[in-house]
Formats: C-alpha cells, sequence, structure tokens
C-alpha cells in the first residue's frame, strides 16, 4: 500500500495518534469504534522526532528513520485491520515531537483520538494536545467501562459544544448520556450571584433551571436519547471524580484560548479518570 498523507479537503476522518506499543490497542480500538459509527476514515498519525541539533543534516540517517516510521504505520494498519476496522485506513508520517505534530494535523480532523501514558503527570504532551486542539479529543486508558457518557456542565453556552458532542456519541451507541452540574463553587460567580450562596434552596431552583435549558436542545435533537440530569450542590471536581467512575466516556468543555494548559478541574479529572475522557473545545474551530 502506498500511504499519504490526508491533504485538507480530503475524505473527513478520525485522527488517531499512533506509537506501534501493544498497550496503544485499546486506544486504536476505540478510534476504530469512531470511524465505523461515524462512517469516516481513521488517519493512523506517527511522529518522528530528529533527534539531532538544528541544521545537523544526515540524509542516510534520515531516510532510515522515515523508512522505520512507514514500516511501523503499515504494521498499524494491519492490527487496525485485526480489530475490525470496516473502512479506510491511512498512514501518516510527521517529522517532529508529538504533542505539536498531532496538533497541526489535528486541524484536518472530524476528532482525535490519543492513548493516555500510565502516569498522565508525566504525558505533558497529551495535557498540551487537549488543551490547543481546536477539534474534540479523545483520551483513553481502559476501554471497558459502564454503557453511559457523563457530560459536565456548568450553565453557560461554554458547555454547549461539550453538551453537543456527549449527546452526539450517546446516540450513535445507543448509551445513556447523563449530564452533571455541580454547582457549589461561590468563588467562580460574578458578584451579583453570590447571595445565591446563603440560600440553598433558591440556588438549586436557578441552577436547575439554567440545567435544563442547557440539556433542551439537545432532547429535541435526539428523542429518543436517554438523557438524565443530575444537579449537585458540590464542587466541581470533586464531582466529576465520582461520574468519571459511572462513565464509559466523560466529556469535558474547555474554555482555553488554545494554551497550555488545560483548566484546573480538566487537568485533575483528567488525570483522575480511569477510562475515556474528551476535551471538547469551546471555541470555534
Amino acid at each position: 500500500m502506498h500511504m499519504t498523507g490526508v491533504e485538507s479537503g480530503e475524505q473527513a476522518h478520525v485522527l488517531f495518534g499512533y506509537d506501534g506499543t501493544a498497550e496503544n490497542d485499546t486506544a486504536l480500538s476505540w478510534a476504530i469504534e469512531e470511524a465505523r459509527l461515524r462512517d469516516l476514515d481513521l488517519v493512523m498519525c506517527h511522529c518522528w522526532h530528529w533527534p539531532y541539533p538544528e541544521g545537523h543534516e544526515d540524509p542516510h540517517g534520515e531516510a532510515v528513520m522515515r523508512r522505520a516510521g512507514w514500516n511501523l504505520l503499515e504494521r498499524g494498519r494491519r492490527r487496525a485491520r485485526e480489530l475490525g476496522a470496516p473502512g479506510t485506513v491511512r498512514g501518516r508520517l510527521v517529522r517532529g515531537p508529538a504533542r505539536g505534530a498531532l496538533l497541526s494535523e489535528s486541524r484536518d480532523a472530524e476528532l482525535v483520538v490519543v492513548g493516555a501514558p500510565e502516569r498522565l503527570d508525566e504525558g505533558a504532551g497529551v495535557l498540551e494536545l487537549a488543551a490547543g486542539a481546536t477539534r474534540p479529543v479523545v483520551v483513553v486508558k481502559d476501554g471497558v467501562g459502564p454503557r453511559r457518557v457523563v457530560a459536565g456542565a456548568d450553565g453557560t453556552t461554554w458547555c454547549d459544544p461539550a453538551l453537543g458532542f456527549a449527546a452526539a456519541e450517546a446516540a450513535l451507541r445507543r448509551w445513556e448520556l447523563r449530564v452533571v452540574y455541580a454547582c457549589w463553587e461561590p468563588a467562580a460567580v460574578d458578584a451579583d450571584e453570590l447571595a445565591l450562596f446563603h440560600d440553598r434552596e433558591l440556588l438549586e431552583k436557578t441552577r436547575a433551571a439554567e440545567l435544563e435549558a442547557a440539556v433542551a436542545p439537545w432532547r429535541e435533537r435526539y428523542p429518543r436519547l436517554d438523557i438524565r440530569v443530575s444537579l449537585l450542590l458540590e464542587r466541581p471536581m470533586e464531582a466529576l471524580f465520582d461520574a468519571a467512575d459511572d462513565a464509559g466516556l466523560l466529556v469535558l468543555g474547555d474554555r482555553g484560548a488554545g494554551i497550555a494548559p488545560l483548566g484546573s478541574t480538566s487537568t485533575a479529572v483528567l488525570r483522575h479518570a480511569r477510562r475515556a475522557v474528551a476535551i471538547v473545545p469551546a471555541r470555534p474551530d
């Protein structure tokens, strides 16, 4: 097979960061399923890094590294077929550190899937990719979990893209969708809302209305989808920690401006979660 990069304007695809290890299979299986459910091509991207200082030239050494990269991608393509990839599987070889290369390549993708390092605090590249990407990034750890998508909401329009992604994902997989709004964060609200935290009943009533308003468009768009809402008078980080344990996929919105790091809550939850976490950018792509 002659494998080439997917140029802008070609078939929409799921981009998968492939490192060639057996541990990568769980994330590869997730990427294959995303491509199948969405009827998209799968593009397996492998990044190779020139280990010498800038300006160092070694055409033979570079050719050897490129050939090794293409051979690894060919093995990956065969492995994807073994794991059930139904459609087109393409390879893309990119020079450069993985976090920057994947970030650049992700611009043409429908979504990005990567595996998580065993210790995510050592995987700064994954956090930077999730923070900087303009497309949803799914970080996969253990692929086995409840048939449930859990999405975090905060009562603002910032969470709309995340809720939309979560609803679409749940509908495609025929999973339940649970939307969690943990609203006890007085330090994060405007001054005119501080009074709510002296009246728990009013706080609960106000936030419940915001939650229903946020979910209503997705109930209308996906009338057969089982959508359940949970309003919790808890801090978001702790509530999402608990929610992550009940999710096959946890979906979080990112308010960032395309620079690392992610918000502290998203970063902490991403590190804590045992399964798959999707980070969905709130800004336009």
